[in-house]
């Protein structure tokens, strides 16, 4: 759909998307691809929309900040006991204001969220900064000759972006500053929910009384050893706590995450959240994923002229050394190994499955 066809807003906003990551920019899964192409969809209805996220330098996905400008605007974030300086970088893409923020903690080699040996070690240094300056973005920034100002949607996905909320609630609007803005906290995945000892709370930057809104407390159980009292702080609680409007990736999920099996310890918390807690089911970018232009796809398709896909099967079939059959079921999985995405019944049936005269491709990761 074209953005002239697009169902105009009858109320337009000024909307400012906070995530660790957006497409094509930088992408390890789902949050990437819902980053990378809502905010198009509502810039095209006529909202004014804008992207905060990390500018990864990582040696292999530079040049996707190619066209990127530097703003010559910097700001000094006072957290973990230092003033830190950050610069922003923009870009100005399919009537998205996309915002990079700059600081050498993004500039290592790995990838987003750590390396071969695990995640990195100052990722609640990095999305902190990250969260500063998704908030003073709006309120510095002339993008196109338009600062967004104080009447701002904050949509705030995942435990990255998730100290935007507290910092509007306890060092913002405190001051008169943002008193009419808003924000809605996205959650694509629970399990991750940014959580450190409780020892660092300091290091954030946030008033004292604040602690609360943060404090996390580990059952008996999943504590290491006798003397370890479980504190800690959890930035996802944060949010949760704080944030205006809460909303899932399905309805299924929204009601998941309120039951003890799928609330990853949270389930009370957003149980007690209901009134405001909605789950709006993940679209997709009908021209990324649009079979009958797709650059990466040797044949195309649609679904009045299926031919290309079976050529499609044949091509994927020879590439993997695979008997190239017309006859024969292809099952294709496509994910992390990780137990969320299903990985123990792929297990399970497998051993029965493979009897059986199929052919099975398993394109994954462990990340």
């Amino acid at each position: 759909m074209d953005a002239k066809d697009q169902p105009q807003a009858k109320v337009t906003r000024s909307i400012v998307f906070v995530t660790g990551e957006a497409a094509p920019y930088a992408k390890s899964g789902g949050l990437g691809d819902v980053c990378g192409s809502l905010p198009i969809a509502l810039a095209a209805r006529g909202h004014r929309v804008m992207v905060v996220m990390p500018r990864y330098l990582n040696g292999s996905s530079d040049k996707n900040y190619a066209k990127a400008l530097y703003t010559a605007k910097h700001i000094k974030i006072p957290c973990f006991g230092g003033s830190h300086e950050v610069t922003f970088f923009h870009e100005y893409r399919d009537n998205v204001d996309w915002v990079f923020v700059d600081h050498p903690s993004y500039h290592r080699p790995g990838s987003l969220y750590g390396d071969n040996f695990g995640a990195f070690g100052d990722n609640q240094f990095r999305y902190t900064l990250l969260c500063y300056a998704a908030c003073e973005a709006p309120l510095i920034l002339e993008l196109g000759g338009y600062i967004y100002g104080q009447n701002c949607m904050f949509v705030v996905n995942d435990w990255h972006a998730s100290l935007v909320p507290v910092l509007l609630a306890a060092k913002y609007r405190p001051y008169g500053v943002y008193r009419d803005s808003r924000s809605t906290l996205v959650i694509h995945n629970l399990a991750h929910q940014g959580v450190e000892p409780a020892s660092t709370y300091p290091d954030l930057g946030l008033p004292p009384e604040w602690y609360g809104a943060l404090e996390w407390v580990f059952p008996e159980w999943a504590r290491r050893h006798a003397l370890d009292k479980g504190e800690a702080v959890n930035f996802l609680k944060g949010a949760v706590v704080t944030a205006d409007r809460i909303v899932t990736v399905s309805q299924g999920y929204s009601w998941e995450v309120t039951t003890a099996e799928g609330g990853q310890g949270l389930n009370e918390l957003l149980s007690s959240r209901k009134s405001v807690l909605n789950g709006i089911v993940n679209g997709i970018d009908i021209n990324d994923w649009n079979p009958t232009t797709d650059k990466c796809l040797p044949h195309h398709y649609s679904v009045d002229d299926l031919s290309g896909k079976a050529k499609c099967k044949a091509e994927l079939q020879k590439e993997l050394g695979l008997p190239v059959r017309e006859d024969v079921p292809l099952i294709g999985f496509i994910g992390r190994l990780d137990y969320q995405k299903g990985i123990d019944l792929i297990k399970m049936a497998i051993p029965e499955l493979m009897r059986e005269d199929v052919q099975f491709v398993s394109s994954y990761s462990f990340s």
